[in-house]
């Protein structure tokens, strides 16, 4: 009988203690059982220590917490965190979970089948389930809008791929990882599979349970953020291709540019009234 391959779930966590439980108990109750659950505490000021306390002699878990300086640059910091755990994974295939998401039951089964149906396939990203306000229950589909330069790319909780392909991005992105600070890990990976690697498949099944606390609450559509971080994303592209891409046809690209200037004007502008 052939052997399962051995699946890491990595979870990073950051002052998340109302949901942490929540996050381990999905990956422990999951359908497929070889698999290890390694979590990483970005120096928590709440009670998530004490919580991971409680599962200290679990043969599946192991935790770390951070002794480190951190960044406080929220992307830098959940990038840095899991490379923490990447480096101490031992899975063939590997999972990333937010403290605030979590699995459904046959989440890590139906992906690991999918690698292993078709060995060309080195990242994964299933869709969200996203609850909305008042708990309303919003299925993603696999689907951008028309004028989007760029295909749909889930949140980092809906990331998966084989260990081979993350080394391979590591190497590669060693001049790039503190560039760019407001594109996020989950992105980058997706952009390095889908345009580099071409090892990209988005699996159209809702298999995590996503809410927004925190940091995108920060981007809202068209807003400044926004703009800037689309913006850095084009710059991210155009750095690991080695500017293979010329986006001057895409209109995307032109509209988040011109936008883009704009905003940075009207702010400098602001500055300048204000001296």
């Amino acid at each position: 009988m052939k052997k399962k391959s051995l699946v890491s779930i990595l979870i990073i966590n950051y002052n998340n203690e109302k949901y942490l439980d929540r996050a381990i108990k999905s990956c422990i109750n999951q359908s497929y059982k070889n698999l290890e659950i390694l979590i990483y505490d970005d120096k928590s000021t709440d009670g998530s220590r004490f919580l991971l306390n409680k599962y200290s002699k679990h043969k599946k878990i192991k935790y770390f917490i951070n002794k480190s300086k951190k960044k406080n640059m929220p992307a830098i910091d959940a990038k840095n965190s899991y490379y923490k755990l990447i480096s101490k994974s031992k899975g063939d295939i590997i999972f990333l979970l937010d403290s605030d998401d979590y699995f459904l039951k046959d989440k890590v089964y139906k992906i690991v089948k999918k690698f292993n149906y078709n060995k060309k396939i080195r990242l994964i990203q299933d869709l969200p389930l996203v609850i909305g306000n008042n708990n309303k229950k919003i299925f993603k589909k696999n689907k951008n809008n028309l004028i989007s330069f760029w295909p749909y790319l889930a949140p980092e909780s809906c990331i998966s791929f084989r260990k081979e392909f993350i080394n391979k991005y590591i190497k590669l992105n060693v001049q790039l990882e503190n560039r760019y600070p407001d594109v996020w890990l989950g992105f980058r990976l997706g952009i390095f599979s889908y345009y580099i690697d071409k090892s990209f498949y988005s699996f159209n099944k809702n298999l995590t349970i996503y809410k927004s606390y925190g940091e995108s609450k920060k981007y809202p559509f068209f807003g400044f953020n926004w703009f800037i971080r689309r913006m850095n994303s084009y710059n991210y592209l155009n750095s690991i291709s080695k500017e293979k891409f010329n986006f001057i046809y895409s209109f995307d690209y032109i509209i988040t540019m011109i936008i883009f200037k704009i905003l940075n004007l009207l702010k400098f502008n602001e500055k300048k009234n204000l001296l």
